[in-house]
């Protein structure tokens, strides 16, 4: 029979070789930098396009992004079918392989169940992490709780948590993240779009908390104030990677002066929606501007616009 404080001792020591193996699993490449989230392409009848989405991948690697995500928000993961989000998560998978940047796969569901589908899928990609929304039928911070355990037990590699896009009016409170990053070593790697005080009060708790990622797009202020990266949209993805290439050798003048013209184009997305397709489309990494969200037909003058600001950049661009 095995003493109570033998079976405490192999207890103990077969936790710390779990964290061990579920640390080396992800913790290839650094999780830190420009993280895009990938836009998702489609033809003309509105199927995807799955050869414009490994071309996306190409595209982001030229640009010199430190990583990339897919499918978020951003992707129109909800207008995705199962078996779109599945065969993405290979052909992405398969175009990164190899190559610098770190891959973070979207494994969110609308419950458990459903997420754990994505998630066992996305073990079998190794990608060098995983993500996810809250589930769109939590009610609870115990639900929240549960649907996270579970996917820290499955994924063997770090777990990203998006503090939104759930269900609406509920979202998982700084004391969860912080309880779940103690009880689970691959956890505790924050996608924070609630906001600069949220992100400060997260950072606090390091190193249980292992990176704080922005949503918010206040960039230059969260360099400063030693935040680990941002996931923005794909058009601009050169000049994020940029970014965070200059923040990391000091250059703060120069972080500053890009990211001035930079917020000229990210103001201009927020009265031209859909912007983002056309800029997609016109540095040709996408065939069309087609989105299931909505229909983007934008008028001359807001063309005319894009393309003169756009054109303030071009010094700028990588990837012509």
């Amino acid at each position: 029979m095995i003493s109570s404080c033998t079976r405490r001792q192999l207890l103990v020591s077969s936790a710390l070789l779990a964290s061990r193996f579920v640390l080396k699993a992800g913790a290839s490449k650094p999780l830190r930098g420009a993280f895009p989230i990938m836009a998702t392409p489609y033809t003309d009848s509105k199927e995807i396009d799955y050869e414009d989405l490994g071309g996306e991948v190409d595209f982001l690697v030229r640009c010199g992004v430190q990583g990339m995500v897919w499918p978020q928000l951003a992707s129109e993961y909800a207008f995705l079918t199962k078996e779109e989000r599945l065969k993405g998560m290979e052909i992405i998978a398969r175009a990164v392989r190899g190559k610098k940047p770190a891959l973070v796969l979207g494994v969110q569901g609308a419950h458990t169940d459903e997420m754990l589908e994505y998630a066992r899928h996305a073990e079998r990609l190794e990608p060098d992490a995983v993500i996810a929304i809250p589930p769109a039928q939590g009610k609870s911070m115990e639900d929240f709780r549960a649907y996270y355990r579970v996917l820290c037990q499955t994924a063997r590699r770090p777990v990203f948590i998006q503090t939104t896009g759930g269900p609406r009016g509920l979202e998982p409170s700084v004391d969860l993240i912080v309880e779940l990053a103690r009880e689970f070593p691959n956890f505790g790697y924050v996608k924070e779009e609630l906001g600069l005080p949220r992100m400060r009060e997260l950072a606090k708790y390091r190193p249980v908390i292992k990176a704080v990622f922005s949503g918010t797009g206040g960039w230059p202020y969260e360099m400063r104030l030693g935040f680990d990266g941002m996931m923005p949209g794909s058009p601009f993805a050169d000049i994020y990677a940029q970014l965070w290439t200059l923040h990391e050798g000091g250059q703060m003048d120069k972080v500053r002066d890009l990211f001035s013209k930079l917020t000229l184009l990210t103001t201009l997305e927020q009265q031209i929606p859909g912007m983002r397709l056309y800029v997609m489309k016109k540095r040709g990494v996408f065939k069309t501007m087609l989105s299931r969200r909505s229909e983007f037909k934008p008028a001359p003058e807001a063309t005319q616009e894009i393309d003169e600001t756009l054109a303030m950049l071009k010094p700028y661009l990588k990837v012509s």
